[in-house]
């Protein structure tokens, strides 16, 4: 199995990658998507946003029309450094300690710790951090083209291109 994690600058275009990767018959437990709150409440007219209880882990009510899938299990997770998310999928168990005590309450330690990066591990911080979406998934090599042709079909923020415009604007990995 293989880990593929791309940044989208709205959650409207992250859904819409979970979606089709989950029509192309990748199993929702291997799927994962995590979103500032403002970013997905602001994109999508379904979410409802999640007021005062964002720190306490309520799920989130209707979902992308009552829908089915990973996307209807969304639910609000505090993650220190980045805030309230909206999140669903494998990558909150491992956020949230679920047999990785090292990497509990942190994304970057979970993303360090399911392999990615500490450029991008700390790049996809700051991009949720400032109101983008990630969508993680594990999938077997056989499969690995096919769901990075979905990907890129909804237009994942470059990474490069990225890094530079956050430290024009003062960021610092």
């Amino acid at each position: 199995m293989r880990t593929i994690a791309h940044l989208y600058e709205y959650y409207s275009d992250a859904a819409a990658a979970v979606g089709d990767l989950e029509k192309a018959g990748i199993p929702h437990k291997d799927i994962s998507i995590i979103s500032s709150d403002t970013a997905a409440t602001q994109s999508d007219p379904d979410v409802t946003p999640a007021g005062a209880g964002a720190a306490t882990g309520e799920t989130v009510g209707a979902i992308l029309g009552g829908g089915t899938g990973l996307l209807a299990g969304l639910g609000v997770l505090a993650i220190p450094g980045i805030g309230p998310v909206l999140a669903a999928g494998w990558l909150v168990a491992v956020i949230t300690g679920a047999g990785v005590g090292a990497a509990a309450g942190s994304l970057l330690g979970a993303l360090l710790g399911i392999g990615v990066e500490n450029e991008q591990a700390q790049l996809f911080a700051e991009g949720i951090r400032r109101g983008g979406a990630l969508v993680t998934v594990r999938i077997a090599d056989s499969k690995y083209d096919a769901a990075e042709r979905i990907f890129e079909n909804h237009g994942p923020v470059d990474p490069i291109v990225q890094e530079k415009l956050f430290r024009q604007s003062g960021w610092t990995p």
